[in-house]
């Protein structure tokens, strides 16, 4: 009996360049000499920072793949992006196996909508990522961690515990291996420090009313103002709060007529929805951080 053929292994190619020509061409030559047909591929030139962003999906052809195996494969293009990179004024490249999900940590306080929203699109297999735990300040979603299959950490903050629970995170983060830390209304503000060694890292969302109505009951807060328009953004935390390149933003139009609990209800509705799709942005290897911005090739 014959062995069925091998699926063909998938990757994502990310690249930055300063500006120039002919870079579009040695990328697609690349991923043809490595027997690999095209699926997607995008590019965006910025002409204010002078970068070239670009990303390329593509699939290695049977003939190629029965020459060795996909690790073999991967270390053989990286070496030969290694040797393409400075000719094409590479500022940096990753190229992503995609059979290899990111690693993802949850961190929720109390309130518990994007949390199983996110679940709820890993276990319709729109996210593609292998969530490895919930972090949390308080006890409530344990029993939601749980039943997902996940297991949860309680890490409760005070002025006198943050530090040491910080430093907890980050052994967490190391011991799983984690790629990508995801804030689903994770009501803390987290130290510099750890922004810092998780820069890149970190997904945040909050409401899209900022400056205007910080603080408690920001919905509250925006009926009583009047306004007609609320949001939400999804950014990626920095140590200036709230103000990390931004990933995806949503707004809705309201008006006098919805009460702050269906100005509450829209918005969480928008925070889910914004942070799904921010972090499906990232998983997807679709996200370049440029600046204070971000690239997000479609």
């Amino acid at each position: 009996m014959s062995t069925p053929p091998r699926p063909p292994s998938r990757y994502a190619l990310q690249v930055v360049c300063r500006s120039a020509a002919g870079q579009v061409a040695a990328m697609a030559a690349l991923i043809e000499r490595h027997g690999g047909y095209v699926e997607e591929f995008a590019v965006h030139d910025d002409r204010p920072s002078e970068r070239f962003f670009l990303r390329a999906v593509f699939r290695r052809a049977e003939s190629a793949e029965s020459a060795g195996t996909a690790a073999t494969a991967l270390a053989t293009m990286r070496a030969d992006l290694d040797q393409v990179a400075p000719g094409i004024q590479a500022l940096h490249w990753r190229l992503h196996d995609l059979a290899q999900r990111p690693r993802v940590l949850l961190m929720v306080s109390r309130l518990e909508h994007c949390l199983v929203d996110l679940l709820t699109g890993w276990r319709r297999g729109e996210l593609a990522m292998d969530p490895v735990g919930v972090v949390s300040n308080h006890e409530e979603l344990r029993g939601l961690a749980e039943a997902a299959g996940l297991p949860f950490t309680y890490l409760p903050i005070t002025a006198d515990t943050k530090a040491a629970q910080e430093a907890r995170l980050l052994e967490l983060v190391r011991q799983q291996a984690v790629d990508f830390v995801v804030l689903a209304r994770y009501m803390q503000v987290l130290s510099d420090g750890l922004c810092a060694q998780l820069a890149g890292r970190i997904l945040n969302i909050h409401h899209g009313l900022l400056p205007a109505f910080k603080g408690a009951r920001p919905y509250h807060q925006a009926f009583e103002r009047g306004v007609k328009l609320i949001g939400a953004t999804a950014h990626f935390a920095t140590p200036d709060l709230d103000e990390g390149p931004i990933i995806a933003q949503a707004t809705e139009s309201v008006d006098h007529a919805q009460s702050p609990e269906d100005l509450l209800d829209v918005g969480r509705r928008l925070e889910c929805t914004t942070l799904s799709r921010a972090l499906r942005s990232v998983l997807e290897h679709r996200v370049f951080i440029n600046g204070q911005r971000t690239v997000v090739l479609k």
